[in-house]
Formats: structure tokens, C-alpha cells, sequence
């Protein structure tokens, strides 16, 4: 069975974007991109919701091509595209660079890919980790918390209808006050 780990920068009062879908504010280090960069290359497959995907296909597909592009931007670029993907949107028509698009029953699809053999995978964008959270899907919570309060937006986590039991497994500092916590769920 694959692990799956929803992991988001968040503002420390809670959001994944502030009003607007606004991320301005979630500009990483050097390390922490690096971090990011290899948390990608050791995903097995990353699911993403429609306005996460739309973020990120915008910009990394070609950002390794940029004027000015930096050694880490190749780098976190290449591993971007060469990722295996899964697109949940009943709006988007198509999807590319090693992606499948997904626009039936979200929980029922990750469930379903949850049993399959493979690498770990990784759940992107809220409101798609949502639904998984809602169903117990979700056995990692990785938060990268940003020393900012934005006052709305988009929230990390959703309401539930019974309580996720945590066990705390890495703290680390990261520069400029950045937080990264990983909790496991308790099976």
C-alpha cells in the first residue's frame, strides 16, 4: 500500500493562500526549495487539485528555460516534469509532462491508487486534500510554516466529522524563521 503525505506551505495562522489565492508570501530560502526540489524527486506519483495544477503547470514546465534561471530552478524543473501526476479537475480539458487527468470521484481514485504498488505519493492543493482528509485517506501531514499571518484565505485543514489521532515525527528550522512539521496519522 502507498503512503500518502499532504504537504503545503502555511501561514502560521493556517492558510495555504491568503485572500485572492494570493502566495505572494510563501517565498522560499534556498533550502527550503531544496528541500522541496527533493521531495519531488523521491514522489512516486503527486496528486493536485485543479488551482494547485493550474500554479504550477503555468510556470515550472518551462522555468528551466527562463533568462536567469537558477541551477536549483533547473534542477527542481526537470524533476517537475519528469514526475508521474495525477490531475483531479472536472474543468480542465488537458493535461501534459507526465500527467493523467482524473475528472471522476476524487476519493474513490486515490483510494483506488492507494492500493496499487508504487512510490510514495504526495496530495496537492486543499480542497483536494480535503476530501481525502475527510476520508482518512491522508497518513503524513507536512506543514512548512511561514512566520507571516495573512487573516484568510484558503485553509490547510478542513472541518471534520471525527478527530485524526498525530504522532510528531521531524521538526526543523529552516532560515528566515520557517517551520517544518511532519506528523504521521495514527493507524
Amino acid at each position: 500500500m502507498r503512503k500518502l503525505t499532504f504537504a503545503m506551505n502555511v501561514s502560521l495562522d493556517g492558510y495555504t493562500a491568503a485572500p485572492g489565492d494570493d502566495l505572494g508570501w510563501s517565498v522560499p530560502s534556498d533550502e527550503m526549495f531544496q528541500w522541496w526540489s527533493d521531495r519531488v524527486a523521491a514522489t512516486g506519483l503527486a496528486l493536485y487539485g485543479r488551482k494547485l495544477w493550474d500554479e504550477m503547470s503555468s510556470h515550472w514546465p518551462t522555468a528551466d528555460q527562463q533568462p536567469g534561471a537558477t541551477p536549483a530552478a533547473i534542477e527542481y524543473a526537470g524533476r517537475w516534469r519528469d514526475m508521474p501526476k495525477v490531475v483531479f479537475s472536472s474543468t480542465t480539458g488537458t493535461v501534459d509532462w507526465n500527467t493523467r487527468l482524473v475528472t471522476g470521484d476524487a476519493v474513490t481514485e486515490i483510494t483506488r491508487l492507494k492500493a496499487e504498488d508504487g512510490g510514495p505519493m504526495d496530495i496537492g492543493g486543499a480542497t483536494l486534500a480535503a476530501a481525502a482528509m475527510r476520508a482518512g485517506l491522508i497518513d503524513e501531514y507536512v506543514m512548512l510554516t511561514h512566520p507571516v499571518l495573512v487573516g484568510g484565505g484558503t485553509p490547510f485543514f478542513t472541518a471534520l466529522d471525527t478527530w485524526v489521532n498525530l504522532t510528531l515525527r521531524e521538526t526543523r528550522t529552516f532560515p528566515d524563521g520557517l517551520l517544518l512539521t511532519r506528523y504521521e496519522t495514527k493507524r
